[in-house]
């Protein structure tokens, strides 16, 4: 048999020395928030800018723009009120749709110019 002090010693030379402590760039974790951060400014920041420009589109639908339903349908604004909006699409036949506020996509042209606008590009002084 072996003596019990040459087991100990040699069972200590066999363990494994201690590991280094874990840094954080050896962890996924700096990935993962690398990642998120792209993604935010890629994907996410860009919508939000989108959605406000379009709220403010929305809110600022008067009467007699000419705009384009989301289906292509092309019109006038007859009226606005709160969540609705009345669009004439034919003057031949007086055709008047109704459709909520959220269906209109964009806004073609403007109301009819103001008077100071039309002067100031005739270059009268």
């Amino acid at each position: 048999m072996t003596d019990l002090p040459s087991l100990l010693a040699q069972a200590a030379t066999t363990q494994p020395k201690g590991q280094p402590a874990p840094s954080l760039f050896n962890s996924p974790l700096p990935l993962l928030v690398g990642l998120f951060a792209i993604m935010y400014f890629v994907m996410i920041r860009p919508q939000g800018k989108e959605r406000k420009l379009r709220e403010a589109m929305l809110k600022a639908i008067k009467k007699n723009d000419r705009v384009v339903t989301v289906s292509g349908i092309l019109g006038v604004v007859q009226s606005v009120k709160d969540d609705e909006v009345v669009l004439k699409v034919d003057e031949s036949s007086n055709t008047k749709i109704t459709f909520t506020r959220s269906a209109i996509g964009r806004v073609i042209s403007a109301g009819p110019m103001e008077p100071a606008a039309t002067n100031g590009a005739t270059g009268k002084k």
